[in-house]
């Protein structure tokens, strides 16, 4: 691997400041929009503790998820690839394989100790898509993402054994609710963090919180499932409302126990800590997206590539290198983090990956590489494309349709499409798209299904 001047000399300023290797914790949302968290904007529902990790860290205004649905987009986290060349490019029973290479598999080589807590998504058990096969020492909570539509589910998996728990349930609805998974899971990761706070450790902690279970929202209207709707039951709100609300609450105060297990530990100056969500706020549970204003200033919500579907709240913490309360406006996406971890970590970062490092962003040293370009894909109703190149934002919303251009500059909520203006824009980027995409038998261009 080829190192630059540059980043050798930002690697041994982190290593001189803290000390090698630092803990990671990276901690992925589940449908939080980019709206959804006070410190980006949010005056109703109450994140205390996101906010402070915000004041005492770096907030990002320009971040992205891998994808507009969960399961690509983790996968392009875990393996530093865009939904143009991963393995996992839409939700369904597409799964890793012995093939692809984690973030996981790199830091455990490395003499981390790596644990997974909460959603998967990327492999069910006797696959080799599951977490043990995928670098992970430990995991606890759901392999399956439609299994983790439900809250009060009948069992858990550790690594492929399932682990009961004392709820009874339906079709996807419980009907007998003692055990919140959650709470569950978050209890996991504690316990881990006190096993493990004398090694390197590698927590990549993935709630399911606010995520709607859709199956009870097809039964009752509100599938924003939660122990109770405090501290917003006396609030002038519909219900589904008030319980999203009280999920995302409950999601702040599980992160909030985490920073609070590592200082406990003597271990906040060792750990850097990465915020941030799996794509754009859904309305799946009864909610809408305009109550919360959950999507801030942006335009559309999950399953969209417009701005509300990808750009999600990001936040990095790491004392004694990133500067309290700074915010960055740096261009990144999940397929950065892979590289980032790979130079906090101060461990080659294995060749052919489409992530760039933002390490010198988070210590102010170095010289910050940017993309050409972002690209995604998303299958569900046929293909639909979107590509970021500096400020122009193009979508293309079937395989042969034209690209529609938006200036985020001067147009955050993409309302003007400019296509028509700037040929030369739209020529740069279909050259982009020439290139930006690998064939897979499994993720085809798709044109929509006729009505």
């Amino acid at each position: 691997m080829r190192w630059s001047l540059s980043l050798l000399t930002t690697v041994v300023v982190a290593a001189c400041a803290l000390g090698a290797p630092p803990n990671i914790l990276v901690i992925v949302a589940d449908d939080l929009g980019y709206g959804d968290v006070g410190c980006y904007g949010q005056k109703k529902i109450r994140t205390p503790h996101l906010d402070q990790l915000a004041h005492e860290g770096m907030r990002f205004t320009q971040a992205y998820a891998g994808s507009t649905v969960c399961a690509p987009s983790r996968c392009a986290l875990l393996t530093g690839l865009h939904t143009g060349h991963c393995r996992v490019r839409g939700n369904g029973p597409y799964f890793l394989t012995a093939d692809d290479v984690t973030i996981a598999t790199v830091l455990k080589k490395a003499g981390y100790v790596t644990a997974c807590f909460g959603k998967w998504g990327l492999g069910d058990p006797g696959t080799a898509g599951v977490p043990a096969k995928q670098g992970f020492d430990h995991f606890f909570g759901y392999l399956n993402h439609q299994h983790a539509h439900n809250y009060y589910p009948d069992h858990l998996w550790r690594q492929e054994e399932k682990v009961p728990l004392q709820n009874k349930q339906q079709g996807g609805v419980a009907t007998q609710r003692v055990e919140y998974a959650p709470d569950r899971i978050t209890a996991a990761a504690l316990a881990f963090l006190d096993n493990n706070h004398t090694k390197p450790f590698f927590l990549y902690y993935t709630p399911t919180l606010p995520h709607a279970n859709n199956e009870k929202t097809r039964a009752d209207g509100n599938g924003n499932e939660v122990p109770n709707d405090e501290p917003y039951t006396h609030e002038d709100w519909p219900q589904p409302e008030k319980n999203k609300a009280a999920m995302i609450t409950r999601l702040d105060a599980d992160v909030g126990k985490l920073l609070a297990k590592l200082q406990e530990r003597g271990l906040e100056k060792k750990t850097v800590v990465l915020f941030t969500s799996d794509n754009g706020p859904h309305k799946e549970g009864g909610n809408t997206i305009e109550f919360f204003a959950s999507n801030g200033p942006l335009r559309g919500f999950k399953r969209s590539l417009t701005e509300g579907g990808i750009r999600v709240p990001a936040i990095v913490r790491w004392p004694g290198v990133v500067k309290p309360g700074s915010t960055s406006d740096h261009v990144w996406a999940f397929w950065d983090v892979f590289p980032t971890l790979c130079d906090i970590a101060q461990v080659p970062t294995p060749q052919g990956l489409d992530g760039i490092s933002f390490l010198p962003t988070l210590t102010g040293h170095g010289e910050q590489r940017q993309h050409q370009f972002l690209y995604w894909e998303f299958h569900e109703g046929g293909t639909k494309q979107a590509v970021r190149h500096g400020n122009w934002k193009a979508i293309r919303l079937a395989p042969h349709a034209p690209l529609e251009l938006y200036d985020l500059a001067t147009d955050l909520g993409e309302k003007n499409n400019i296509a028509h203006r700037h040929p030369d824009v739209i020529a740069t980027i279909e050259n982009y798209l020439k290139t930006a995409r690998s064939e897979s038998k499994d993720w085809p261009l798709r044109e929509p299904k006729k009505k």
